[in-house]
Formats: structure tokens, C-alpha cells, sequence
């Protein structure tokens, strides 16, 4: 659903630029608490997972599935970003992601950039995450619930972009089509695209439940490691004995007053001690999500459907695409996902994936790497602030 220079006007495109860089500065002060404020280790886990989040979608972005006669489709990953990392977040990664297609590879107008951040970055996150979240409320308070909320709510997601940009075609389009026709035809379309994304967004956050459940930000709460019970250290007996602290020993009838029995059996029970469970790694997750990623970019790209996605599709049939602009990056080394010079399709399309995988995950990792800092920055000044005189000691 990438957005072609010259499909909208100038005013709606710099109105939704605006809009876009908006969200993102908004995004990048949400993400300072969802990469590690306000949920201790699991918080400060996010953020190395996040550049491999956007790195992910792109990779599977490249993988275009069939959905209709002449037409394909791919994930958009709005969704499945917003559950996994959150929302804020979320907005970073689908905005790199974007970024990198419209510089690097000429997907997507760079004049409509804000468009295509705005409606496949904010429209699906919200509206993803927001039903998502309704979902957990309703289910039963299950693993296999998060899978289900997911599904739905990336299916939704999709339809729900469709008509965000119907609504911006009807503000700033360039080409005299009935918005009757340009609507039927988007959301027809994009709802079979949506089965594929929700198949694919249930998939991987499913994956990553089945391991690390602690790591699906959106369903953390209801996904929390129980704490580990241990009893505390045993009480000893003046003759040597021990007893488990918690269970009282019983003292026979006859014993003596001040006896080690009668004391063992006045003295109060102890309750078990909640010791949380040891820190794990996300080391193993984040080595296997990368091996997916440079698979699917290198290697299962090349099997991806050569017809037009759902946008360009619609575009041609309704004649939305008259205006259409060649991309400014047109002549980039990489354009149309390939790089330029190398006589081998699966080679060149295979190289430009990883390159592009690769880049993302630079530019994502760095962006969060320095929203992160920037969060321990603010919490360590906060925390070095001096209180007044007469605050209250904290217990």
C-alpha cells in the first residue's frame, strides 16, 4: 500500500507530512517508557528487540503473496509491531521502515512519505493495538487468547488503512474517480490482504509467546512470569534438629514448659519467601528472529508474487494512477529491490534483501539505543533531584 508521488495533491500530502512527524516526535517520547521505564528488566529487554522488529517487516514486506486474480499483497506490520514492542514503538518501526523503502529502493513517493507513515504506520498501529487490548479484556486469560487477539486485530488493522487512505484520496486526489468506486475496491481488496497479515502477525507473536511471553509488550500484563516460591532458611532446635520454618512442629502433650518443643511450637510460622525468577537472556530469541529475517529477505523474496500489491492494482483498474510521478530515487543502486549491475535475478534480489535488512536494523537499533539513553538520562536526573525538607522518608 505504498503511496506514489503525484497519487494525492501537495496540500493533503503536507498536511499528513505534518501529521506524520507529529506522531513520530510523539512516538519517541512513548518509546522512552515502553524501552524501559515503568517496567524494570522486561522494559529494558524491548529495546534490542525493536530495530529487529523493523528489520523483520521489511524483510517480510518483500514477501508478496497472491490474493486475487492479478493482485498481491504483504504484510504492513503495523500490528504486529504495535503487539510485540508497543505502540510508540511501534510508529518507529513502521516509520524506518518506510523511510529506508522510499530512499533506498524507490517504494513509495518521498513527497508522500508523510501519507504513507500516517496511514500504514499510525492508522494501523492504533487501530491494531486499541482492538487488541479490548480483546485481552473479554477472552479467557490464556496463551492461546493472545494469539487469537492478534490475528484479529492485524486483519482488522488492514481494511482500516484502506479506508484512511480512501479518506485522504477524498481530501487531495489527483484524478477525477467515483470515491463509491475507489472505496469498494480498496476495502475489497485489502480485506483479503488482511487475512495474510493477520495469518502472519499471529504466527510470530504466537512464535515468541511460546518462548518468551514476557517479551510481547502488548499482553505482558497478562502474560507475567509467576514468581518463584522458596522457603525460607530452616529453623534449628537447641538439640540439633531442624524443621521447615513454615509448617509448625507439633509438641507432644506432656512436654515441659520452656522445652526446644514447646518453644518450636509457640514460635509463628514463617510465610514462604518470593524470590523472582532468574533474569533470562534474549539472546537465543533475537538470533533466531534474525536468521528468519535474512532468509526471508535473501532468500524467500525471490519466490514472492510478481503482481501488483492491492494499491497498485486498484490505481491501474480505476485510473487513480494518471498523475502518477516517476520516484526521485529511481536511479538508486537498489531501486525495485535489486541491485543494480548484477546480471542474476535471485542473486540481486537477494543481496538488495539483505542489504536492506541489514540497514534497517542499523538505523532502527540506533534510534532506540538513543531513545533508551535518553530515558535513563531523564530518570537518572530525576532521581538526583533534591527533595524538599519536609518530604516524606521513603519506606
Amino acid at each position: 500500500m505504498h503511496v506514489p508521488d503525484g497519487f494525492i495533491d501537495a496540500p493533503v500530502s503536507a498536511g499528513t507530512g505534518v501529521l506524520a512527524a507529529v506522531a513520530v516526535a510523539a512516538s519517541l517520547r512513548g518509546a522512552r517508557r515502553e524501552l524501559g521505564g515503568g517496567l524494570g528488566e522486561a522494559g529494558e529487554r524491548t529495546a534490542p528487540l525493536a530495530g529487529l522488529v523493523a528489520a523483520f517487516i521489511f524483510a517480510v514486506q518483500m514477501l508478496n503473496f497472491p490474493v486475487a486474480a492479478g493482485t498481491s499483497g504483504h504484510l504492513l506490520g503495523g500490528a504486529l509491531a504495535a503487539i510485540l514492542v508497543g505502540p510508540c514503538t511501534g510508529v518507529l518501526c513502521v516509520s524506518v521502515v518506510l523511510l529506508l523503502q522510499g530512499v533506498l529502493f524507490a517504494d513509495g513517493g518521498l513527497t508522500a512519505l508523510g501519507t504513507n507513515i500516517t496511514d500504514m504506520g499510525v492508522v494501523t498501529v492504533l487501530v491494531a493495538y486499541g482492538l487488541f487490548r479490548a480483546l485481552l479484556r473479554v477472552l479467557p486469560r490464556r496463551r492461546s487468547a493472545v494469539t487469537v487477539a492478534s490475528f484479529v486485530a492485524a486483519l482488522v488493522s488492514v481494511p482500516a488503512a484502506a479506508v484512511a487512505f480512501t479518506a485522504l484520496y477524498a481530501l487531495g486526489g489527483t484524478s477525477d474517480v467515483s470515491l463509491g468506486k475507489v472505496v469498494a475496491a480498496m476495502v475489497g481488496v485489502h480485506v483479503l490482504i488482511g487475512v495474510g497479515e493477520a495469518v502472519i502477525t499471529a504466527a510470530t507473536v504466537g512464535a515468541v509467546v511460546a518462548v518468551r511471553p514476557d517479551l510481547v509488550y502488548a499482553a505482558r500484563d497478562r502474560l507475567s512470569v509467576r514468581l518463584e516460591l522458596r522457603p525460607s532458611p530452616l529453623a534449628s532446635t537447641d538439640a540439633g534438629t531442624t524443621a521447615p520454618a513454615q509448617e509448625p512442629a507439633t509438641a507432644p502433650t506432656d512436654a515441659l514448659e520452656g522445652s526446644p518443643a514447646r518453644e518450636l511450637e509457640s514460635a509463628p510460622a514463617q510465610e514462604p519467601a518470593k524470590v523472582p525468577a532468574p533474569r533470562r537472556s534474549a539472546r537465543p530469541l533475537w538470533l533466531a528472529g534474525l536468521a528468519a529475517t535474512v532468509v526471508c529477505a535473501g532468500g524467500l523474496s525471490f519466490y514472492a508474487s510478481a503482481s501488483p500489491d492491492g494499491l497498485e492494482k486498484v490505481a491501474a483498474d480505476n485510473g487513480i494512477d494518471e498523475k502518477a510521478e516517476d520516484h526521485a530515487a529511481e536511479d538508486s543502486p537498489l531501486a525495485d529491490y535489486g541491485v543494480k549491475d548484477i546480471a542474476n535475478t535471485r542473486l540481486s534480489g537477494g543481496l538488495a534483501g539483505v542489504i536492506g535488512a541489514g540497514a534497517t536494523l542499523a538505523v532502527g537499533s540506533g534510534v532506540f539505543v538513543v531513545v533508551r539513553r535518553r530515558r535513563g538520562a531523564d530518570g537518572g536526573a530525576s532521581a538526583a533531584a533534591p527533595q524538599p525538607a519536609d518530604a516524606p522518608a521513603e519506606r
